[in-house]
């Protein structure tokens, strides 16, 4: 096994998808980002060219609807299949037109299927969750973290010691955080419970209860991991997803603007 395929074994592989429709997005995409998928949106079929460049073994839903002529995106998917043997491709159309889709499963014999986005958009996210499961997207991970770090819109704020400490956070999962604060005495005991602890990402403010895991040096840093408790708000959680995913986002939409300039 290679070094790149031994790590994405354990951090799991990115989901892309090309031209999604308005529905497609707010539906499957939605879905996927809550079951801790690493979901990508692309506008750009040469973009995301730059991306598979380096991400060679991801998974790529095409919306052929969009973005250029039927026989083009034949043609088109061809050659990325050609070109990136280990990326499984699905495709979305509102056309059930039986001659296109031979073309896709019996002829270029694409991994993740044919769906027909004006039917049942629920039963077609079931269909994809299943594949990424069979596929072992995820990995060995369980959790989508975001790395906030340079960031000055993720913050926490939280009681202690008869007042309020504020810090910056570092990064972030559904499980819990780490981050460092203003002051540099700060000083925390590990498994010590805070109730009303308010964290800020970009403009969400969200209230969370965390125990303290432990802390570390980073340099002049000392950062503090905090983790979740169980009585943390589903509607928190989606909203923490969400932002991880929007954070993502833009990392993956610069790291591609980067790679063409």
């Amino acid at each position: 096994m290679s070094d790149s395929q031994s790590q994405q074994e354990i951090v799991g592989k990115k989901v892309f998808f090309l031209y999604p429709s308005a529905s497609v997005q707010n539906l499957i995409i939605t879905e996927l980002v809550q079951q801790e998928y690493e979901v990508y949106i692309i506008k750009d079929y040469a973009r995301l060219a730059q991306a598979l460049k380096k991400y060679t073994d991801s998974i790529l839903f095409i919306n052929i609807d969009d973005g250029m002529p039927a026989q083009e995106w034949v043609e088109w998917v061809g050659k990325v299949m050609s070109a990136y043997p280990n990326v499984k491709i699905g495709i979305f159309s509102a056309n059930s037109d039986e001659t296109l889709h031979d073309k896709y499963v019996n002829e270029l014999h694409i991994q993740c299927g044919f769906m027909t986005s004006k039917f049942d958009l629920a039963k077609n996210t079931g269909k994809i969750l299943e594949m990424l499961n069979v596929l072992n997207v995820k990995g060995r991970r369980k959790f989508i973290r975001a790395t906030t770090e340079g960031e000055t819109t993720a913050t926490i704020n939280m009681p202690h010691n008869n007042g309020f400490i504020n810090g910056t956070i570092k990064d972030i999962s559904v499980v819990g955080i780490s981050c460092v604060f203003n002051a540099q005495d700060v000083e925390i005991a590990k498994n010590t419970l805070f109730k009303d602890i308010q964290i800020r990402l970009q403009t969400m403010l969200i209230k969370v209860e965390a125990i303290v895991f432990g802390s570390r040096h980073d340099g002049d840093d000392k950062i503090f991991v905090f983790i979740f408790t169980q009585r943390i708000d589903p509607d928190v959680r989606v909203k923490i997803r969400k932002y991880i995913q929007q954070s993502l986002q833009h990392k993956m939409d610069h790291e591609i603007s980067s790679s063409n300039t």
